[in-house]
């Protein structure tokens, strides 16, 4: 009676209660049993059939109805025994079993013109409880054709709300029959309480058999309707047919969402925790499965949420920080949208303010700056402002600005900037030079007046401009101010040869910088020298012969600042004819000794020829000693160690030394120094060459060696006698050298080393002989150089030695 037929029947309420607020939900299911049997509409049923109806033929029954549900309901049917018909049961779209009875054997009215049968409509429940009804079957004769629904069952589908006299469907019979027993009538079956519902929402054309709605469609009040039609011939006897639509009605989204507020706070502290619950809301909706579920949403910007406690509840409670400096109160819409298509949704706006609290520190526009301030600016000079703001208000918002006191090179920071304090802006206190400090840190520190007082730092990252204040200095060659560099070049030389490198360098960065090298040619060194914009190498430009001349270059030297600062060097290249005028040249040119540099060479020369008498008497006194063991020193050797002697007085001719012989004599008992060896970066020689093997010895053999301690030796008297003449270091040769630089000049250290020395080898010449001081091809795989009036034979045995 509650609940009709439908499947669950249960009344819902809600319960409230206080202190805590709380919402409950409470149902009340009623369970159904077994307490009503199946009854027919009525006790007995007549049915009609005529005797040339075919194998098949069926019959539909009345179908029984029971008040009880679920299980409790119709379960099965069954018919009396009898040798013409058989039950069939077919289920409907709702699930209702509809009995019909099936012609199994063929009918003869003259042997029998009605059966009486029994049909029993079966419940599920326990006990089982059953009902019946008395059916009398009629066998007729001739129109032996029923009219016939295709399909049997169909199903049409509407939407709810369609206008009235919208065309359900129109039904599709047939009759084999002709005349009248082939026209057909329809009607309604009304004999249940459904079935005379259906009179009210939906009429039948008799003829054309055409549904329409008579009344608007509600999903809401019925989603679907089972329609049974009757169909009967005009023959004598008249046969009948059945139709079964079902109408399923789509709900369309035709209700909105409702939104109720069960309670609500209006404020809430900034420094409310998480959690804290600020309103109680439902939402519901009247329309079904996705039309009538409903899910509620606010603003995302806001520091809310809404917690689902149960279906269609929520509470809305915080879900962040608050911060009334940021916002003072939030007007949150709440917003109820269905699932439908088109959506329909409800909104409802609360307003909640936030109670303040102070919880805020000053802040800087950004953590770090950058600022620019060209060199040299005036102390006071404006470099940069900062600032910072605090959400605060009064006392707590007051700012004042300093700068964090760190170190730079030993110095506080404040010793190079000052700032305002109240507004922030930071000037300079000093001269500021790019070439001491490129770069500074500069720490800010903002505080509030508020108790206890907050505070902000921020990096001001200073970069100093470079200023074009430093001009190009010319460190190779390195001459006095006021004088001229000296440059020898032997001739002929071609185009393209390599003179000297001038390399300068500026103290300042960047384009101020970049250097490039010019000639200011004077006369006629035009087209003669050319000098590379960014190498510095000076070569020739065409073929030069004549000896004795001399070229005046003025070489500048500019850097590429705005204006542009430059330097200068005066280079004086004189050309020579061939390498002995040259070595004999560079004697001559080396400063002469004093008397007491004259005493120093006699001393070192009597020294080495007592070291020779010594030697020789060593080796008489191990010559004896060998006669006595039996083991002697082959002649060859003393011969050939002789014949040296000999050769090297015909060989050898350094002018300019006393006893030149005993000076050979000192040379000849020497032997070569293997380990003196050059690496590839080291090898002296101009930029570029790479004479000899990488790893190769130079000198390449015990004559070239002789030559170059000899030279050296010399170089060293000289050395000493300058540097006694002159303690102050600035000799022309030697004076005031550092140890490993075989006597250059300082200029050429430490930036200009050993690896910058010209290769003077292969230009050094010595008189009487063939030989010079080079790297060929021949000393490298050590075979010695010939040398003018050389023996072979002693050349060999002088290899072996």
């Amino acid at each position: 009676m509650l609940c009709s037929s439908s499947p669950r029947c249960s009344f819902p309420f809600q319960l409230v209660l206080e202190n805590p607020l709380q919402l409950n939900r409470v149902e009340v299911e009623i369970l159904d049993v077994n307490d009503n049997a199946p009854r027919f509409p009525k006790d007995t049923v007549s049915l009609e059939i005529t005797e040339v109806a075919n194998l098949g033929t069926r019959l539909r029954l009345e179908v029984a109805e029971d008040q009880d549900t679920g299980s409790n309901s119709i379960a099965t049917y069954e018919l009396s025994p009898n040798e013409h018909f058989a039950l069939s049961i077919n289920i409907r779209g709702d699930g209702v079993k509809i009995p019909e009875i099936v012609l199994e054997k063929l009918l003869d009215r003259e042997k029998a013109a009605t059966h009486h049968l029994i049909l029993t409509a079966l419940d599920s429940g326990n006990p089982v409880q059953s009902g019946t009804v008395q059916v009398t079957v009629h066998v007729l004769d001739a129109n032996d054709n029923p009219p016939v629904c295709e399909p049997p069952v169909s199903k049409v589908y509407l939407e709810e709300n369609i206008q009235v006299g919208t065309i359900v469907t129109k039904l599709n019979v047939t009759d084999l029959d002709e005349g009248p027993n082939g026209e057909v009538e329809y009607f309604f079956k009304s004999s249940s309480s459904v079935q005379l519902k259906l009179l009210d929402v939906f009429s039948l054309d008799s003829q054309t058999g055409e549904i329409k709605t008579k009344v608007l469609l509600d999903y809401e009040e019925a989603n679907a309707y089972e329609i049974a039609i009757y169909i009967k011939d005009k023959g004598s006897p008249a046969m009948e047919g059945h139709c079964n639509i079902r109408v399923e009605l789509v709900d369309v989204n035709d209700n909105s969402p409702e939104i109720m507020m069960t309670t609500l706070s209006s404020s809430v502290q900034e420094d409310a925790p998480i959690g804290t619950v600020i309103a109680l809301i439902q939402a519901k909706d009247n329309d079904s499965e996705e039309n009538g579920q409903v899910h509620l949403e606010i603003p995302r910007h806001v520091p809310f949420k809404l917690v689902s406690s149960f279906k269609g509840h929520y509470s809305l409670v915080t879900n962040g920080p608050l911060d009334r400096e940021k916002t003072a109160g939030y007007s949150i819409t709440i917003k109820a949208t269905d699932s439908g298509i088109p959506q329909k949704s409800t909104e409802k706006n609360i307003l909640i303010q936030v109670s303040d609290i102070n919880d805020n520190a000053p802040t800087f526009s950004i953590p770090s700056y950058t600022a620019h301030v060209e060199e040299n600016t005036s102390p006071g000079t404006l470099v940069f402002s900062v600032s910072a703001c605090d959400p605060d208000v009064g006392v707590n918002s007051k700012l004042s600005y300093s700068i964090v006191d760190t170190g730079n090179h030993g110095l506080p920071i404040s010793t190079y900037f000052h700032i305002n304090q109240e507004n922030g802006s930071i000037y300079t206190s000093r001269v500021l030079d790019y070439e001491q400090e490129k770069v500074f840190q500069v720490s800010v520190e903002v505080k509030d007046s508020g108790f206890p007082p907050l505070s902000s730092t921020s990096i001001l990252h200073l970069f100093i401009v470079d200023q074009n204040d430093n001009a190009p200095v010319i460190v190779h060659p390195e001459v006095p101010k006021g004088s001229a560099f000296h440059q020898s070049l032997l001739i002929p030389v071609e185009p393209g040869y390599l003179v000297t490198k001038v390399v300068a360098v500026d103290a300042d960065s960047g384009h101020n910088a970049w250097v490039s090298y010019h000639l200011l040619y004077e006369t006629n060194e035009v087209n003669t020298f050319k000098v590379e914009d960014h190498s510095g190498e000076i070569r020739v430009t065409r073929t030069l012969r004549e000896p004795g001349v001399s070229h005046r270059l003025v070489v500048e030297v500019k850097d590429n600042g705005v204006p542009s600062l430059s330097a200068s060097l005066i280079l004086i290249i004189s050309s020579e004819d061939n390498a002995a005028q040259d070595f004999t040249k560079s004697l001559d040119l080396l400063p002469k000794s004093p008397a007491r540099a004259q005493n120093l060479t006699l001393y070192l020369i009597i020294s080495l020829v007592a070291i020779s008498l010594v030697s020789c008497v060593m080796m008489i006194i191990v010559g004896a000693r060998c006669f006595k063991s039996g083991f002697c020193i082959p002649n060859w050797i003393i011969s050939r160690w002789c014949s040296r002697r000999t050769d090297r007085k015909s060989t050898i001719n350094i002018s300019g030394y006393p006893n030149p012989e005993g000076f050979i004599r000192y040379l000849e008992q020497a032997q070569p120094n293997t380990d003196w060896r050059f690496s590839q970066a080291q090898r002296p020689g101009t930029s570029g060459s790479q004479n000899g093997d990488e790893n190769g010895t130079w000198p390449n053999n015990q004559f070239d060696t002789e030559m170059l301690q000899a030279m050296i030796l010399a170089s060293a008297n000289e050395a000493a006698a300058a540097a006694a003449a002159n303690p102050d270091g600035n000799s022309t040769l030697g004076g005031g050298a550092t140890a490993g630089t075989m006597g250059l000049s300082t200029r050429y250290g430490p930036q200009f080393t050993l690896q910058h020395v010209p290769d003077y080898r292969q230009n050094v010449y010595i008189p009487g002989s063939t030989a010079t001081l080079s790297n060929s091809a021949g000393k490298r795989d050590g075979k010695p150089a010939a040398s003018g009036g050389g023996n072979k034979k002693k050349s060999g045995k002088k290899e072996k030695k």
